[in-house]
């Protein structure tokens, strides 16, 4: 039902016309300010049959509302984060594609193309990223949607871009460049193992909050809660350098195929390149 929404939205001339109100900020703000309330727990038991989540793997005494649940916490043990240094790892659960850089364009197979220049709204930045790798991790509501930094580093202040809330499934990401419309918000961090790079959350339809918890310089630890996503499907953005990765067999053959895999948190992608 959903997917036949969202393709009527995005692929038919009569959902076009209605769909900037779904995109723009007031209907994701009082989406949010409803599932805040006390009465949208009667939403919670469906929503966990209908994603088949094992509420045992969660944290849940004190859930107040469905955002509450939405953000929970996972249980110690259950998104262990590789600590090897030189190991790539995912900054969160979801679906995970992986893109070549060329020419200043992230081209995804079947999708629409958008530039690092537009994405991050700066010329430099976006140029020191040409030969290297675009990993978007695409979350889906059954999803943990808490994310953590990816290495450890220091960390600039972050940079939030506003926009629209388009909905990241395919169906949107086919006719267009959601990425570089969507409100988002980014940090910059030179990190100790990959260089300078950058992870970005970007917001979707009905999230009207990406919840970070410190958007102010500093060092960042790898495995350290970045923030977290209210109701919805999001996205999480790592940008690395070029030649700054070896990516191991399973994502690189993502790599290839064009196609996503899923991944969770702490997850290993692969490893440091050795220089020289």
């Amino acid at each position: 039902m959903i997917m036949e929404a969202v393709n009527i939205l995005y692929k038919t001339v009569i959902g076009r016309m209605f769909l900037r109100p779904f995109i723009g900020r007031g209907i994701t703000s009082a989406a949010g300010r409803l599932l805040d309330t006390r009465l949208s727990k009667l939403l919670i038991g469906p929503f966990v049959r209908m994603n088949a989540i094992r509420t045992e793997d969660y944290v849940l005494d004190d859930i107040g509302s469905f955002n509450d649940f939405f953000r929970r916490r996972i249980r110690d043990g259950k998104r262990p984060v590789e600590t090897e240094p030189s190991v790539l790892v995912a900054p969160c659960d979801g679906l995970l594609k992986v893109i070549p850089v060329e020419k200043g364009s992230v081209i995804p197979a079947k999708q629409s193309m958008f530039t690092l220049r537009s994405l991050l709204r700066d010329r430099r930045m976006a140029e020191s990223f040409e030969g290297g790798l675009c990993l978007v991790f695409r979350l889906c509501v059954d999803n943990y949607h808490r994310y953590v930094y990816f290495d450890s580093g220091r960390k600039y202040r972050d940079r939030r871009i506003e926009g629209f809330f388009h909905t990241v499934r395919p169906a949107a990401l086919e006719e267009f460049p959601v990425f570089m419309q969507n409100t988002r918000e980014y940090s910059v961090i030179d990190t100790e193992n990959f260089g300078r790079c950058v992870q970005m959350e970007v917001g979707a339809m009905l999230v009207g909050r990406i919840v970070n918890n410190d958007g102010e310089p500093g060092y960042v630890k790898r495995g350290q809660e970045k923030g977290y996503f209210e109701f919805g499907a999001s996205t999480v953005i790592v940008l690395v350098p070029k030649s700054s990765v070896k990516l191991n067999d399973r994502v690189k053959e993502c790599l290839k195929g064009g196609y996503e895999i899923p991944v969770r948190m702490g997850e290993p992608l692969g490893m440091a390149e050795e220089i020289g």
